[in-house]
C-alpha cells in the first residue's frame, strides 16, 4: 500500500511538472530568447575575452623541481584548447609526459582535462582540473591583471595519494604567442616553493596549400 501512495505522489508531481513545462513553453518570449518572465541567457562579456588568448595549439616545457636546489626534471607536452560553452568556457586537453625524479627516470605519460570560465557572482575565474596523475578534481580560483596579463589564484584539490592540497598558480602572458606557468607549493608555515613551471609555445596554424 505504501508503494502505491509513493508511486501515486510521483505520478502527480509529474503531471503538475509537464503542465507548468507546457505553460512556460507557450508564454511569448523575451528579447534574449527566453520565455517571459525568465531571465536572459548569460553572454560573455569583457571578462572573458581573456579567454580567448589561450585558445589555440601549444607546445610546452614542463619544469619539475622535485628537489629543492637540484635542477628541475624537464618533460614536454601539447595543449589543445578552444572556447566553448557559446563563449562563456575555455576548454583544454594537454597531452605529453611528466618526469617524476632525476635523469635517467623514464617520463611518465600524462593527460589532463580542464575547464576555465568567469564566475559573475565570485567576480573571479573559477576552472576545474582532473588528469591521470591526480586522485580527483582540482578547483581553481584566480584574478586578472589587464595591465601585466597575469592572472594569479588559488589550486586545491588532491594529490596522487589522495592528499588535499593547496598550492598558488600564476600565468603570465608574455605576448599572444608565449606564456608562462608557474605553480607554488604551499607549506604549514604559508611559504612557498616552485613546485612546476610550464612554457608555452603557440603552434602557427598550418595555412591553406598552395595551388599549383
Amino acid at each position: 500500500m505504501k508503494k502505491r501512495q509513493t508511486f501515486v505522489v510521483v505520478a502527480c508531481t509529474l503531471v503538475v511538472g509537464l503542465a507548468g513545462l507546457a505553460a512556460a513553453q507557450d508564454k511569448p518570449s523575451s528579447a534574449a530568447g527566453a520565455p517571459q518572465g525568465m531571465p536572459p541567457l548569460p553572454k560573455p562579456g569583457p571578462e572573458h575575452a581573456v579567454l580567448k588568448d589561450g585558445a589555440g595549439t601549444w607546445d610546452a616545457k614542463v619544469e619539475s623541481f622535485m628537489v629543492p636546489g637540484a635542477p628541475p626534471s624537464v618533460s614536454s607536452g601539447v595543449e589543445t584548447s578552444r572556447v566553448g560553452c557559446g563563449g562563456l568556457c575555455l576548454i583544454t586537453d594537454f597531452k605529453g609526459s611528466f618526469t617524476m625524479g632525476p635523469p635517467p627516470t623514464k617520463p611518465t605519460p600524462f593527460e589532463g582535462h580542464g575547464t576555465d570560465t568567469y564566475d559573475v557572482g565570485k567576480k573571479k575565474y573559477v576552472g576545474s582540473w582532473v588528469d591521470s596523475m591526480s586522485a580527483g578534481l582540482m578547483t581553481s580560483e584566480s584574478t586578472y591583471d589587464a595591465t601585466s596579463k597575469t592572472m594569479t589564484g588559488w589550486m586545491v584539490g588532491p594529490d596522487m595519494t589522495g592528499n588535499v592540497t593547496k598550492m598558488k598558480s600564476t600565468m603570465v602572458m608574455k605576448d599572444p604567442n608565449s606564456r608562462v606557468f608557474w605553480m607554488y607549493n604551499v607549506g604549514s608555515d604559508g611559504k612557498e616553493s616552485l613546485g612546476m613551471r610550464i612554457t608555452y609555445s603557440r603552434r602557427k596554424e598550418a595555412g591553406p596549400a598552395t595551388k599549383r
